[in-house]
């Protein structure tokens, strides 16, 4: 038998470091708190237009793309109006800002966390997924948030989108941290 001291020992160990980590379910709320603060801040519209036709610009409303609430798009620029092919490479720019510590510091006003709009390696850069195919790394690095848009816009065109960890970037599908994202999306020219 296992000595008595040292099994309450080891079970505080475990309440202790339990309370101190915040839960999956913990952490979607405050998900979920954030993107309802950022939200709060914008002109929000619940339904896509039924011709599509979106409202352009940085006034533009956020538009929810699911049934969910985990994607919502402004539409900056339209773009052109040809929209990818399935199996297409889209080349992408983008700039990602942390809505939670935009929450956190009640501000909108945030510095860029990461992108790739300064590491250009020809005109339209060179990070590209392979349009609604995620059996290719990629396209699944980036998750489906990033691809979405291109269901109503063509290329060339640039968008903001609200997208919860759900449908964004693989690596971060687990930290529930939802991002503002500023995407142009350009056609591969060979």
């Amino acid at each position: 038998m296992k000595n008595p001291i040292s099994v309450i020992v080891m079970l505080l160990l475990l309440f202790a470091s339990c309370s101190k980590t915040e839960s999956y379910s913990d952490l979607l709320k405050k998900e979920q708190k954030a993107s309802n603060w950022f939200l709060a801040q914008q002109k929000v519209c619940n339904d896509i237009p039924a011709d599509s036709v979106f409202k352009v610009g940085p006034d533009a409303p956020y538009y929810r793309m699911d049934d969910d609430g985990y994607i919502y798009m402004q539409v900056l620029k339209v773009g052109d109006r040809e929209i990818p092919e399935t199996g297409a490479t889209v080349y992408f720019t983008y700039t990602r800002y942390n809505v939670d510590t935009m929450y956190s510091s009640n501000s909108l006003d945030v510095a860029a966390s990461d992108g790739n709009q300064d590491n250009f390696i020809n005109p339209i850069g060179s990070t590209y997924f392979i349009y609604n195919n995620y059996n290719v790394n990629s396209s699944s690095n980036y998750g489906s948030g990033i691809q979405l848009p291109l269901s109503y816009l063509g290329y060339n065109s640039e968008v903001n989108i609200l997208l919860k960890s759900y449908y964004g970037f693989l690596s971060e599908n687990t930290t529930c941290i939802p991002y503002l994202v500023n995407v142009r999306y350009f056609k591969a020219e060979y």
